[in-house]
């Protein structure tokens, strides 16, 4: 088979679509013949030489795919070859072919149009397992809460800002430009922040009366911190997932206790399969049936090539995009 391989750490012409040896399925695995795979941040840090894939896990970047199954591997119930699915990935995506354990893949949801078709399907696994896992699970987003969410327009920013209207909250979001704020609130967000503009925490707090954001989604890090925990409403929650702004901040303890707030940093990449197998399934009783009743939508900016996922990995650095970025096979 051939798939992206990094042949030096650097910039995206690294990126090499070279020939490889097949995978094989392990024990509770399924070999997916892979149709498409979505363009994350984490991919671009890995083909830089910044985050190595877990132990076991393909050296190929790619934490999501869609595709059909080709094989499977003993002790594997529920899924027979043929059948078309979407799977959350420790790496190997960009590829043509992966192995995934069982308990990571997903059918391709309903839409109100019908099934959705597998290339938009690869958009998905990921974001909605980081939105849902840390949002959800980890803070605790409830209806009547205010939820800020940083980088509104990028992959996680579009599918939180949906989750988390159709549960009942308000919604924040900081972007870059008049045009992602905008398409931000056609998604459903109630207060749009400029970023290179405006000051987020006095904007939202603002917003809110004085209160706040009681849940705040950041992909920024060290950048943000103090300001993160500034806006935070008394017990708000502060989940880091990302450190597009730097891993070294000053965290002003005693402004986090005046609050009761919390501060949680979470990945999902290096997870142990059971732990990746619950959210899976979490995703697929809570998130599945709003993308049927078309409550959620995945939204993907572009789709290009799988050879051509240097093109990509330029896009995403380049911070234009609104959505997912999605290759095709």
């Amino acid at each position: 088979m051939h798939a992206i391989t990094v042949t030096e750490p650097g910039g995206p012409d690294v990126l090499a679509w070279t020939e490889v040896d097949d995978p094989e399925p392990g024990a509770g695995e399924v070999l997916v013949e892979v149709v498409a795979a979505g363009v994350n941040r984490a991919d671009l840090l890995q083909r830089q030489g910044h985050y190595d894939p877990p132990p076991g896990a393909p050296p190929y970047p790619g934490l999501e795919c869609s595709g059909r199954i080709a094989a499977l591997g003993p002790g594997v119930a529920g899924w027979r070859v043929g059948d078309e699915v979407c799977a959350l990935l420790a790496g190997g995506g960009y590829a043509e072919k992966v192995a995934v354990p069982a308990g990571q893949l997903l059918p391709p949801p309903d839409t109100p149009d019908g099934p959705l078709d597998l290339v938009t399907a690869a958009a998905l696994p990921e974001v909605a397992c980081t939105v849902w896992s840390n949002v959800f699970m980890l803070a605790g987003l409830r209806a009547g809460e205010t939820l800020l969410v940083h980088g509104g327009a990028s992959g996680i920013g579009t599918m939180a800002i949906q989750l988390a209207k159709a549960a009942g909250a308000t919604v924040a979001v900081t972007a870059g430009s008049p045009h992602k704020l905008a398409r931000c609130a056609e998604l459903g967000a109630d207060i749009l922040v400029d970023h290179r503009e405006q000051d987020f925490a006095a904007e939202v707090k603002e917003a809110t009366g004085g209160k706040g954001a009681d849940v705040v989604l950041d992909i920024i890090g060290a950048k943000y911190l103090e300001r993160n925990v500034k806006v935070l409403a008394t017990g708000g929650r502060l989940v880091v997932i990302g450190l597009q702004g730097g891993v070294k901040g000053e965290l002003h303890l005693g402004a986090l206790l005046a609050k009761r707030g919390t501060v949680a940093a979470t990945s999902l990449r290096a997870r142990p399969a059971a732990e990746k197998a619950e959210i899976v399934a979490a995703v697929r009783e809570h998130v599945w049936p709003l993308l049927a009743d078309g409550r959620v939508r995945p939204v993907v900016d572009r789709t290009l090539p799988m050879s051509n996922a240097s093109g990509a990995h330029r896009v995403l650095g380049g911070s234009g995009h609104v959505g997912k970025v999605v290759l095709t096979v």
